[in-house]
């Protein structure tokens, strides 16, 4: 099964394509100033300006507010997911039923859709637990982004684009949740720009701090021959998982020097050339490490030893092209989609039901499969399914023609 995107999941992000001028009304400068008006103005003495629109996204514990319904036209019995926008009024409504004063401060600048007039914000909301009832009893839930990640469907542009809207959110506002403080002289520090960076409040130091990204090298493992791929197995996946190897960048190292050192530091193996796939932004990693830069490599393998460091891997093994397609074909991410869309729709209409991933992955027969790898979420996937798929035969120039006309749009 080779699934095609238009985009990895979390890219292609609809409200930030483009950065407006500073002189446009929806740019951060434009908004910001705006928004301090609206929140300014009491809407039944001073109506305030009806344009921009101003929506905001709630964040709770890293979790974002969602909602959930049957799309007309959708597949019969299975809900799909949306992002919990609200109106600033409404926010500012229920936010002022427990006490608090929505500022200006909390809120962090996501982008804008100029054809619709709107600029979108985020607010961490995770101090204020009276909130979640009043939200729960409008069938809002706050849901972790790895959930609406499985269950959202790469099929339909939208929901992806929402995904990605998410994973920007959280990652801003994590971002923002550990620089409180000024790297250089340790004094607090105040968002700027809308959010979109931070100062440090010491008039002496006055430090400009800005989102940072963390690149990480994930690689698939080939061998010389072409016929078969290296995968690992970490202690922390689901069991049957396996996926490619990956590893943080150092300073001063290239993202080429980053596959071979993290190659041979886990499996023993010596890697040749590299080639690179594409990139993905992955905001669900650790809070410490907010906004994470996936960036995919085929490497072709010099050695075949395996030497598996136990620190870092629990496996590493050798699989043939065929093994890696059968788990491709019998892994049925579909049925793993529409769960996890209903577990979602369960959550918002307050009952969950605990579902083990790993066991939506199984045989039409009922059984086990006696692998899988990542979801089409995941650019693992995508460096799986390219290689499994490619004509054997072509090698490392195969590869390199199919990515220059392929990757465009990943």
């Amino acid at each position: 099964m080779s699934i095609s995107l238009n985009s990895h999941a979390f890219a292609g992000n609809p409200i930030r394509s483009k950065t407006p001028k500073t002189q446009d009304p929806l740019s951060p400068s434009s908004a910001f100033e705006s928004l301090k008006i609206h929140l300014l103005q009491s809407p039944e003495i001073h109506p305030p300006p009806t344009s921009p629109l101003f929506k905001v996204l709630p964040f709770r514990k890293g979790r974002p507010l969602a909602s959930s319904s049957d799309l007309p036209g959708g597949d019969v019995g299975v809900p799909s997911w949306h992002l919990g926008w609200l109106s600033l009024a409404d926010c500012k409504g229920i936010l002022g039923k427990s006490g608090v004063e929505l500022s200006e401060e909390a809120l962090v600048y996501l982008g804008s859709k100029a054809e619709d007039d709107v600029v979108y914000w985020a607010i961490d909301v995770s101090e204020e637990n009276e909130l979640v009832p009043e939200l729960s009893s409008r069938q809002f839930c706050f849901v972790e982004l790895r959930t609406l990640m499985v269950a959202t469907d790469w099929s339909d542009s939208l929901a992806m684009g929402e995904l990605a809207i998410a994973g920007h959110a959280r990652a801003l506002l994590e971002w923002h949740k550990v620089s409180r403080f000024c790297g250089h002289c340790g004094e607090k520090t105040v968002p700027k720009e809308a959010g979109k960076r931070k100062q440090c409040s010491n008039e002496l130091c006055k430090s400009r701090i800005y989102p940072r990204v963390d690149p990480v090298v994930i690689m698939l493992v080939i061998d010389r021959d072409n016929d078969r791929a290296l995968l690992s197995r970490q202690s922390r996946f689901v069991p049957r998982m396996w996926s490619c190897l990956a590893g943080f960048l150092e300073p001063g190292e290239s993202l080429e020097e980053a596959v071979r050192r993290e190659t041979y530091e886990e499996t023993g193996i010596e890697v040749g050339e590299v080639i690179y796939h594409s990139s993905q932004p992955w905001p669900v990693g650790p809070s410490s490490m907010p906004c994470q830069l996936m960036v995919g490599f085929f490497a072709y393998a010099k050695s075949l030893e395996i030497n598996v460091d136990k620190e870092e891997l629990e496996d590493a093994q050798w699989h043939s092209r065929e093994d890696v397609r059968k788990a491709l074909t019998i892994a049925e991410y579909k049925k793993a989609q529409t769960t996890a869309a209903a577990k979602v729709d369960q959550m918002c209409k307050g009952v969950e039901q605990k579902q083990s991933l790993s066991a939506d992955f199984n045989v039409e027969s009922g059984e086990l499969a006696p692998m899988f790898v990542p979801g089409p979420f995941a650019i693992a996937h995508h460096l799986i399914s390219t290689w499994a798929y490619q004509d054997p035969s072509t090698g490392v120039n195969g590869l390199s023609k199919q990515f220059s006309s392929s990757i465009s749009n990943l």
